[in-house]
């Protein structure tokens, strides 16, 4: 996990799969300061940064600029954060990216109705589906404006 400081609003990468997070890690050194990028496995450790809770209880600076999110993950799937996320006045306005390998048109439509920002399916090439992530996080966590939510 990543020290973030408090003027950099962090990018939350949810991903269960070590290997899966190293190479998004790895892949997106180029394009920003990976120090930014805070790695938590689950559902569950995600809701606990971004509440402040837990482990994460004494964590100080902004809110995300993004929340990177995997579909399927153990305790919490990526869909159950998303909800509570988008359904929590303090949390909504944060975008999240949802990331899956699933080709079901169900889960598309459902991560929409609860207010996903994007969703990336992850390609079969493992390169292409990196340069997909590259182009995301670029906009979402650099381009994109966000209000500042932050409490004072």
């Amino acid at each position: 996990m990543s020290n973030v400081t408090a003027s950099v609003r962090p990018i939350l990468l949810v991903e269960d799969n070590e290997r899966d997070a190293e190479l998004l890690l790895d892949a997106l050194a180029g394009d920003l300061d990976v120090e930014r990028i805070v790695h938590v496995r689950d559902g569950v450790e995600a809701l606990a940064f971004l509440r402040r809770e837990g482990a994460f209880a004494a964590r100080v600076g902004p809110q995300p600029a993004l929340i990177l999110l995997d579909l399927k993950m153990p305790r919490m799937t990526g869909m159950e954060l998303l909800a509570i996320v988008k359904a929590d006045e303090t949390l909504q306005q944060i975008p999240v990216v949802l990331m899956s390998s699933s080709r079901q048109e169900q889960d598309l439509a459902a991560a929409y109705r609860l207010g996903v920002n994007a969703y990336v399916r992850k390609p079969l090439e493992f390169n292409e589906f990196i340069g997909a992530v590259r182009h995301v996080v670029v906009f979402w966590a650099s381009l994109n404006l966000l209000p500042n939510t932050d409490p004072e």
